[in-house]
């Protein structure tokens, strides 16, 4: 297993080292030594930033799920792969087999052949953490169909663009979902999403809260009854290694959502690779994720990375608040979890409630902490490392993005020393390079610019679906030769990085990006809003929360304005959700303005954070005196 494995700092230096020095032989070699392949490439990349065109593993033949569930069946066919973890404590949870884990996705996978999917098709998938989500996107690769997971919180709006803009043919869902005490009518949002998509053929739908619903008759079948009737033999369709794999929707800063489309060998390999030695994953593990599958975190790291490794891992449908806040630690007693990964939003609410939901349980198991989806700050970093960790279990603060597929800058637990805030040191095979504002890579340490990475790794995504020169201009046209990733970070004197947030109009709100473009355009479709303007500032559970300035069509409306806070709040949550509802709203009579007619956001990010001392350089205000009265109408 040359590789593989790496377990001391020694190691990591000589691994890194060969394998940013000669790339190709280094992921060749990972490839060839873990992987099952029909037929091995003639080549292992091929790149080019200025289109940007970047391939893996060219002419390579494989399917992703033999190499996550069909391989495993001989030595390992026994052994839980997903374990499911119901919202409510009381029912019992379920162990899937590797080999019940084959039947069930070999049948969904003919279900979806008799619906008439074959591959290249688009299947959108709109279900709560049940093991049907993680059935169907195996399901979908099986058969070489592409799947475009939309999270289950995403409203009727949301889900219509993301399905009309991939084409879905079909879309599997559930009858509801449970998420702690409250139940969730999924069917009737996506009742509500599908008057909007004329191409979506068929519904599939799971019972999950058996309640009644509306079924369209000739439109909407019940999964299960078609399973009991399908056969649990399905030969998996033959892939080339830069087939695309799955689309998956992130907030742009501007317009509307980017699907980044993730093809099958690289991802395969990187995912696999960074699990193994993030996680450092043995044989008899039981590992953990909370994130929702609906995010590339659970594509990639509740998925494919463990499956593809043959690991146990857990499936939560529920929150950690319920039945009380003592839920995740009871989950991790009961079922002896070795490695957790979740976000700091959860780790920062939990650490507002008393320490008697965490002590009452049996953390011993734990090895490894893992925290993604925004920087950790300290505080946060120091109550998991104590209370949770115990201060054995390392944590691996992970930086990563849709966009690249599978975490970039993380520690390797026992292997890389740790500093609260930091995510310390590239993995194997990811070059980070900071950049000033003209340009100009910043050699050395101690120095500070914006994130970049100038050479491609396996599972960096290929395209925008049906929009190549958005990808390029997102992502390649800021920095010359390199992949832009809208972050900034800082490299110390050790070489550590770490992140500063982001740099353009993405807002990270409780570890979801979310694009302030979409959000304003959805307040300015309020009759009496003129217009607005999204920042973020700093929130004590959420990482950061929306503070949103918005200009009357009416100066000196009469209406009450908290029902015009409660109205826009509402159409937000039609357009995009309740993820991207606004904490406070603050009317004005106009926004600071540049004399060419933009808006000065870092004034209004400075005046939301509540931090008036110094604004900075105001003279180009076309309208200064705006900014006075923002600042007495504040918001506390």
């Amino acid at each position: 297993m040359s590789n593989y494995n790496i377990k001391h700092l020694e190691e990591y230096f000589k691994v890194y080292k060969k394998s940013v020095n000669d790339p190709e032989v280094f992921w060749e070699e990972i490839a060839e030594e873990h992987f099952s392949w029909y037929k091995k490439w003639n080549n292992v990349l091929s790149w080019d930033f200025k289109k940007p065109e970047i391939k893996w593993y060219e002419g390579a033949k494989l399917n992703i799920t033999e190499n996550c569930i069909d391989r495993h069946l001989r030595t390992n066919g026994e052994k839980t792969a997903i374990l499911f973890e119901p919202n409510n404590p009381s029912e019992e949870a379920q162990h899937i087999s590797y080999n019940d884990l084959s039947k069930k996705v070999n049948r969904f996978a003919n279900v979806l052949k008799e619906q008439g999917i074959k591959k290249g098709d688009r299947v959108c998938i709109y279900l709560p953490m049940i093991p049907e989500l993680a059935i169907s996107l195996l399901a979908c690769a099986r058969i070489g169909a592409i799947h475009s997971v939309v999270f289950a919180g995403f409203s009727a709006t949301a889900l219509s663009t993301r399905i009309n803009d991939s084409d879905c043919k079909i879309v599997i869902t559930s009858d509801g979902s449970y998420r702690g005490a409250k139940t969730i009518d999924l069917k009737s949002i996506v009742d509500e999403a599908l008057e909007e998509c004329p191409n979506v053929q068929s519904v599939l739908v799971a019972k999950r809260i058996n309640t009644e619903i509306e079924m369209k008759k000739g439109r909407d079948t019940w999964l299960q009854p078609l399973l009991d009737k399908a056969s649990d033999v399905c030969e998996p369709e033959i892939m080339d290694a830069e087939d695309p794999l799955f689309i998956l929707y992130t907030s742009g800063s501007t317009g509307k959502p980017k699907g980044m489309v993730h093809t099958t060998a690289g991802y395969m390999v990187y995912t696999a690779y960074t699990f193994k030695n993030m996680f450092q994953y043995k044989e008899e593990d039981v590992y953990w994720c909370t994130a929702d599958i609906g995010w590339i975190t659970g594509h990639s790291y509740i998925v494919y990375g463990p499956l593809a490794n043959g690991a146990t891992t857990v499936m939560f449908e529920g929150v950690p608040s319920y039945p009380d806040y003592g839920r995740f630690w009871k989950i991790v007693e009961k079922h002896k979890i070795n490695q957790f990964y979740t976000a700091p939003t959860a780790i920062r609410a939990l650490a507002k409630q008393r320490l008697d939901f965490v002590n009452k349980y049996d953390l011993s198991s734990l090895k490894v902490i893992g925290s993604v989806g925004e920087p950790i700050n300290e505080e946060a970093w120091h109550w998991y490392n104590d209370n949770i960790g115990k201060k054995k279990s390392p944590i691996i603060d992970t930086w990563w993005q849709t966009e690249t597929g599978g975490a970039m800058i993380t520690p390797i637990p026992y292997v890389t020393p740790t500093i609260p805030t930091y995510a310390t040191l590239p993995f194997i095979g990811v070059q980070p390079a900071l950049m000033d504002k003209n340009g100009n890579e910043l050699k050395g340490n101690q120095v500070e610019g914006n994130l970049c990475i100038k050479f491609p790794w396996p599972s960096i995504a290929r395209t925008i679906w049906g929009n190549h020169k958005r990808y390029k201009e997102t992502y390649f046209s800021a920095y010359k030769d390199n992949y832009f990733t809208g972050d900034g970070a800082l490299r110390d004197a050790t070489g550590y990085y770490r992140i500063t947030g982001r740099v353009d109009d993405v807002i990270i709100v409780s570890g979801h990006n979310l694009g302030t473009a979409p959000i304003e355009d959805a307040i300015n479709e309020h009759p009496a809003v003129a217009e607005s303007a999204i920042v973020g500032f700093p929130h004590d559970i959420k990482g950061n929360a929306l503070y949103a300035y918005v200009t009357l069509k009416e100066t000196g409306e009469t209406r009450n304005q908290d029902n015009l806070r409660k109205e826009i709040n509402q159409i937000i949550t039609e357009h995009i959700g309740p993820i991207a509802k606004l904490d406070k709203i603050q009317f004005t009579n106009g926004l600071p303005k540049t004399r060419s007619g933009k808006i000065m956001r870092r004034i209004l990010r400075k005046i939301a954070s509540n931090d008036t001392s110094n604004l900075g350089d105001t003279s180009t205000l076309l309208n200064p005196e705006v900014v006075q009265e923002i600042i007495e109408n504040y918001i506390k």
